[in-house]
């Protein structure tokens, strides 16, 4: 006994005709015989899988498919006692003479009835398979539904941080893609078929590099430089942060290189920032300066090397 066409695709008999499709798209892929060659098993379920999609996809065959459980009933002929002869039709459709059988055209004509159909051109519903005759063109591979398109794109970091939009163009048609914050490297944006007009597009993101921002998962840092007389004495200084603010933060007197400064929920996403000081040595300095800091030295001693290892 045929399976039923909705369980085949694996969809509810209330299936939008666009979960239909998905359904189609994703099993005709997962058995298409050009990705299963040899496979017997997976050719019967890719014929299965396209049968059902032809009836289904179809609002007139599934229309006839779901008042009469069947797309292709055989009618041989029509019992002659009760409400309804075994093939489901009241049994004015030819009871009363066995061996009665139905004339296409006239049962043509009452499916037109049943579903409103027009007559003439081309929009009833093909009978040709329902009383035996062959559709043209029956028995041909369905063509298998085109395949995922995969690709790179390259987004710029603050559009990776605080969310935005990019366009591509696929084919010609300019597609404007939404990007969400804080959006790492490696991930994947899917472009629906509905919008590329043919394929699922998939972009592999990759976050261009900022001139000054590094990335750490949702925590970015940035280099402060910082002037000798700042370092040792403290400062007040003012920092971009990635979401495009400017904030003034205190430099706490006796600032080493290397030393970092949390700004704790003004990263990325909910994540921080951090401030990576750099001391600046100036290059040259005149004797007078030289003196100045050879007194600070010895009113300052200090021993910077006296725990390190290799000392």
């Amino acid at each position: 006994m045929p399976r039923d066409f909705y369980e085949v695709l694996g969809v509810a008999r209330t299936a939008t005709a666009d979960d239909i499709k998905k359904a189609y798209r994703k099993l005709a892929q997962k058995y298409h015989p050009d990705k299963n060659p040899g496979d017997k098993q997976a050719e019967a379920k890719f014929k299965e899988v396209n049968e059902a999609n032809a009836v289904l996809s179809d609002p007139q065959k599934r229309q006839i498919y779901d008042q009469f459980g069947t797309h292709e009933p055989r009618y041989g002929g029509f019992g002659g006692g009760g409400a309804e002869g075994a093939s489901g039709f009241p049994s004015w459709a030819g009871a009363g003479n066995p061996q009665s059988r139905v004339d296409p055209a006239a049962a043509e004509e009452l499916f037109r009835q049943l579903f409103g159909e027009g007559g003439g051109g081309g929009g009833a519903p093909d009978l040709g398979g329902l009383f035996g005759q062959q559709r043209k063109g029956r028995g041909k591979r369905a063509a298998p539904p085109p395949e995922d398109i995969e690709t790179d794109v390259t987004i710029p970091f603050e559009t990776a941080a605080v969310g935005g939009s990019i366009t591509i163009n696929v084919s010609g048609r300019e597609i404007t893609v939404k990007v969400p914050a804080g959006i790492e490297d490696g991930k994947k944006l899917r472009v629906p078929a509905s919008a590329t007009g043919s394929a699922d597009v998939y972009l592999r993101v990759q976050i261009a590099s900022h001139p000054y921002y590094r990335r750490n998962g949702n925590d970015v840092e940035i280099d402060v430089p910082l002037s000798v007389v700042e370092a040792v004495t403290g400062a007040a200084v003012e920092v971009p942060t990635v979401g495009g603010d400017r904030l003034t933060v205190k430099v706490p007197p006796g600032t080493s290189s290397g030393a970092k400064l949390r700004m704790r929920g003004k990263g990325i996403a909910g994540g921080d920032q951090f401030l990576v000081f750099q001391v600046v040595v100036p290059k040259g300095v005149d004797d007078f300066s030289r003196e100045l800091m050879e007194q600070f030295a010895k009113r300052n001693p200090q021993t910077p090397r006296a725990n390190v290892a290799w000392a």
